[in-house]
């Protein structure tokens, strides 16, 4: 017979469901379970919390195809608790791990939030200041732990057309924060322009950077990053100070 939960716990993660649900722009499928059992719970302890997410949109149109968060020894404020509120009394620590497809960070570069940033950029080509509009944006995930950008841009000041590809190697910086380009490879093409190339570099490592899916009251520190073909799954841990439930 299958373990039912109690009243007081379904009512928590239908709070934190609803509270997490309220931070995101899309929610595909999102599910809370909080694991503990009533003598404890009244004590203010939660054996452990499981978060499971699917299709989860940040703002910026960011695209989780997977969210998993598991977060164990969890102290809660058990008069808040009553009142369908989880407040931790302490902060805790969980693993993470968190699928982006290809198809939706090729998306995330058409973005309105993206194509700002490329715009706002000026950069110093010939010994001029120009600004970049990004015209066409292909980022691929060939497998082998690389990704690949192919990427037409447009010169705002004097409307010519430059043609940037290029394959590198994501690796995540010591303190776990930001992923960074490196072994930046262009093949057997020539490269048209250092200056445009660093600012997509730069943009794609800002893009996959994990602070850009950090929750309210979480703070996400990349352990791993795997780069398949079609997909990167980075692992982290969570530094929880707060499971939104309003």
């Amino acid at each position: 017979m299958p373990e039912t939960k109690g009243l007081g716990e379904e009512a928590l993660n239908k709070a934190a469901e609803v509270g997490m649900t309220s931070q995101l722009d899309e929610v595909e499928d999102l599910d809370v379970d909080i694991d503990t059992d009533p003598v404890k719970a009244v004590q203010g302890d939660v054996e452990s919390v499981k978060i499971d997410g699917d299709g989860l949109v940040m703002n910026k149109d960011l695209r989780m195809e997977e969210l998993d968060m598991h977060i164990e020894d969890v102290s809660i404020n058990p008069m808040k608790a009553a009142f369908g509120k989880i407040e931790l009394t302490k902060p805790t620590k969980g693993s993470t791990r968190v699928v982006l497809l290809e198809e939706d960070i090729n998306r995330a570069f058409y973005s309105e939030y993206v194509q700002q940033q490329l715009m706002s950029q000026k950069i110093n080509i010939n010994g001029k200041s120009t600004s970049i509009v990004p015209r066409k944006v292909d980022f691929r995930l060939p497998g082998g732990g690389k990704v690949e950008l192919d990427a037409s841009l447009i010169l705002k000041e004097s409307g010519e057309t430059h043609q940037i590809a290029f394959s590198a190697v994501p690796k995540v910086s010591a303190d776990g924060k930001t992923v960074n380009l490196e072994n930046v490879d262009y093949g057997d093409k020539e490269e048209t322009s250092p200056e445009l190339t660093q600012a997509l570099v730069n943009q794609t490592s800002e893009l996959l950077n994990l602070s850009n899916f950090d929750l309210e009251g979480m703070d996400l520190t990349v352990k791993r990053l795997d780069v398949e073909a079609g997909k990167l799954i980075m692992s982290a841990e969570a530094y929880v100070e707060e499971i939104p439930t309003e």
